[in-house]
């Protein structure tokens, strides 16, 4: 077996001894173009997540999720009461982005905007190289005994890493109740909303164990989207790729004239914060960071060669291969995606439209009040529920659409007007109406529903009248 540490055993993962115990990885920092690049993403997407909550468009934030109000805030547009399938479009419609993403840059998503990934990259990691070092000084803490010096940067870390893990967490909870509101929740008691600041301690501990303990492991072990990647990809994906053609034979391993262009220098390994060996080949537990790719670079510029020995590559590419980026697999991702997400925003604008169920009572269909009279008035009794989802709110007048008949029929409800001013209002509705303008027991009526605040008609709906046959 070999006595170097980096080269790793090809029948286990590199976070696991012989036993299974759990090894710590500690990756070394590196430099470079994909690096800086990448913080770039990274700090772009953090100042979004951290900000967007508080982007406030007609009084309302940009984006928030209130269950408890049922109430839905999307770049301007207020829902209330919202229907789940929008939150299913919007869901589906993401994963099937995601999908197209996968089957032409591969597992760009874990490397460049899980979230997993941004924060422990961008601060987690950043705090933990401040205060206890580089990479092999923080392995030699941890392996060390227990001292003073241990004890103070242990503590320090994490009381930072739970100081971002609450801010994290708070953010999050802004999203569902509006950043304003939550502010000033916390400046009351946590037995005032005690239902709130109980989700906000679980999350703070979960993103606290992942981002600052779990890690890697859960990229590696937990992740559901790394189980279902190699579905999406094919041998046309991009991936980080190391080029074996050129690289191999490894230095050490031939002479030297035979030698390919790796020096076998570990370096891509020592880099990797899932502690795979890209030499060996496209992998589950590689998440695409491309920071391999800066190490080997650095490397092969030290030694005069070529960059890109490990670079951003297809496996088609890699044999020489013309590599196809839009094909069937990833086109059938866009249009479905493209599909469910048309559907969202269609199903988004016809909520903020009122909606009108009429629902006939129990009993019998009809009644006839004064039968002895020349022309005895017939009812039918409703119930009806007006939806309207939107911010917009309406006093609400009912009339019947044709004039010619208009006389003949009474519309007559609880309230009148009828006040829309939430998610759904259910009022009992009789129509009154002389049995005359019955065609064989029954007449189908448009009544209008009539805003009083803005002199129009906002919405129309047809209702089948029954009565005695004459």
């Amino acid at each position: 077996m070999s006595k170097n540490k980096f080269e790793l055993d090809p029948e286990r993962l590199a976070t696991t001894d012989e036993e299974g115990h759990r090894v710590y990885l500690y990756p070394e920092d590196v430099k470079g173009v994909w690096k800086n690049r990448r913080q770039l993403v990274y700090w772009g997407l953090i100042i979004v997540y951290l900000v967007l909550p508080w982007f406030y468009i007609n009084g309302k934030p940009a984006l928030m999720v209130n269950i408890a109000k049922r109430e839905f805030t999307f770049f301007g547009s207020t829902l209330y009461g919202v229907e789940p399938i929008l939150f299913f479009l919007l869901l589906i419609s993401g994963l099937f982005f995601i999908g197209f993403l996968t089957s032409v840059f591969g597992r760009v998503w874990c490397g460049w905007a899980c979230p997993q990934t941004v924060f422990i990259q961008s601060i987690f990691l950043k705090i933990e190289a401040w205060i206890e070092g580089k990479a092999r000084q923080r392995e030699k803490l941890d392996q060390g005994p227990v001292t003073f010096e241990k004890v103070w940067k242990k503590t320090l870390k994490w009381g930072l890493y739970t100081a971002i893990s609450l801010h994290i967490a708070h953010t999050f909870m802004g999203y569902f109740i509006g950043p304003r509101e939550l502010f000033w929740i916390t400046m009351g008691s946590p037995f005032d909303h005690f239902g709130i600041f109980t989700a906000v301690m679980i999350f703070t501990t979960i993103i606290l164990l992942d981002f600052g303990w779990f890690r890697e492991q859960f990229c590696i072990i937990a992740c559901p989207y790394g189980r279902i990647q190699s579905v999406m990809m094919d041998e046309n994906s991009l991936v980080v790729a190391y080029d074996a053609k050129r690289g191999e034979p490894r230095r050490g391993e031939v002479e030297r004239s035979q030698e390919g262009d790796c020096v076998n220098c570990y370096n891509c390994v020592k880099v990797c914060p899932t502690g795979i060996d890209i030499r060996r080949g496209t992998q589950l537990e590689c998440i695409a960071c491309t920071q391999c790719i800066d190490a080997c670079d650095d490397i092969m510029e030290r030694i005069n060669k070529p960059k890109g020995l490990i670079r951003y590559s297809s496996e088609n590419a890699l044999k020489g291969i013309k590599t196809k980026f839009l094909r069937p697999r990833s086109i059938l991702y866009m249009v479905i995606g493209t599909i469910f997400i048309s559907a969202f925003f269609y199903f988004l604008n016809a909520s903020s439209n009122l909606q009108a169920v009429f629902i006939r009572s129990n009993g019998a269909p009809f009644k006839v009040i004064d039968e002895s009279g020349v022309d005895p008035q017939v009812t039918n009794l409703f119930t009806l529920k007006v939806k309207h989802q939107g911010s917009t709110q309406y006093q609400i007048d009912l009339k019947v659409s044709d004039t010619l008949i208009s006389d003949k029929v009474q519309l007559l409800t609880s309230t009148r007007p009828l006040k829309l001013d939430r998610a759904e209002v259910q009022t009992v509705l009789i129509i009154k109406y002389s049995p005359s303008i019955l065609v064989k027991g029954g007449k189908t009526i448009k009544i209008d529903f009539y805003d009083r605040l803005t002199g129009v008609v906002v919405y129309s709906k047809e209702v089948n009248l029954v009565g005695p046959i004459r």
